[in-house]
């Protein structure tokens, strides 16, 4: 997976290479070719990281994150054209597997060893993955 690190300014760049507490964000490609990081300030957004660092605009090709030393929170949003999977459930459960694999990778490629968290606002999906291996 090629990292790509977005700075945006050389302020930015210092504030990114001495980050040790800053949150930073981060969008990874479904296929894992890539992946973007930048400072969460820097960034803002997720679909705003992606049109500045690569000029693209389709979020729904990336799992989104925002991490720090302690934990990343996946923004979980699962679009309905995974892998053209047409049942829900299987969707759900094959966009969270992957998902898990992706962001595990990425987060161990740039030396973050830390739990990946979906935020309680965006588990509605969750329900779907009871009944898998997940």
């Amino acid at each position: 997976m090629e990292i790509i690190k977005y700075y945006g300014s050389d302020e930015a760049k210092t504030e990114f290479i001495n980050h040790d507490s800053e949150p930073l964000m981060a969008v990874i490609a479904h296929d894992r070719s890539h992946a973007v990081v930048s400072l969460l300030d820097e960034g803002c957004e997720h679909h705003l990281l992606l049109a500045k660092a690569l000029d693209k605009y389709n979020i729904d090709e990336y799992f989104r994150i925002i991490f720090d030393n302690e934990g990343a929170d996946w923004t979980f949003v699962c679009p309905p054209n995974y892998k053209n999977i047409a049942n829900k459930e299987k969707r759900i459960t094959e966009f969270f597997n992957d998902g898990v694999d992706a962001i595990t990778d990425f987060l161990k490629q740039i030396d973050y060893d830390v739990p990946i968290n979906v935020p309680r606002r965006y588990r509605r999906h969750m329900d779907y993955l009871k009944n898998s291996d997940y």
